[in-house]
């Protein structure tokens, strides 16, 4: 079997506090979310279900915040924003001397598996158990500024650049498998 590469950065914390851009993607990357028309996202059942559980992220990880995202026809782009800083970590006494239950602090590939399973648990449960999300998913940690407006604008403009991408993979697969 051959040997998988790790996606994440070696000695980084994904608990640490920040702003991460994901991207996951269904099996074999197969449409299942909807479809792109007149360059704007349509989405399926399956897509609305998806974007209802990744907008209920902050619900069940309560110190993350979402940012921009798009559903796309096999995939999802977002920007997960994790504030692991004024987290009571540690058992400690209240004004009353009741206990505090400890927090964990959030990391981000506990949200995102939380998410995987949410959806896949929604499909078993209603006529889509043949769905399959890709293993992993693909981060990239937003260090300043710039780069957080240059991967918002990646974002949005994905639907735009959908139709074009698929045209230029297509025309490049004919290159590569034409005759001489």
């Amino acid at each position: 079997m051959k040997a998988r590469k790790p996606t994440r950065l070696k000695p980084y914390d994904y608990s640490n506090s920040g702003w991460y851009f994901i991207t996951f993607c269904t099996f074999k990357h197969q449409e299942r979310f909807g479809q792109i028309k007149n360059e704007l996202m349509v989405l399926s059942e399956l897509g609305k279900i998806a974007e209802k559980c990744w907008l209920d992220i902050p619900k069940h990880f309560p110190n993350c915040e979402l940012d921009y995202y798009v559903i796309m026809p096999n995939h999802i782009h977002g920007i997960v924003i994790i504030n692991n800083e004024n987290q009571n970590l540690g058992n400690k006494k209240n004004v009353g001397g009741e206990n505090f239950r400890p927090l964990h602090r959030t990391n981000l590939s506990n949200v995102i598996k939380g998410f995987k399973i949410g959806v896949k648990k929604w499909c078993n449960q209603n006529g889509y158990s043949d769905f399959k999300w890709q293993r992993s998913f693909y981060d990239r940690i937003i260090r300043n500024e710039t780069e957080l407006f240059n991967i918002r604008k990646y974002i949005k403009q994905n639907p735009l650049k959908w139709d074009l991408e698929k045209d230029i993979g297509n025309i490049y697969k004919r290159f590569l498998f034409q005759k001489y």
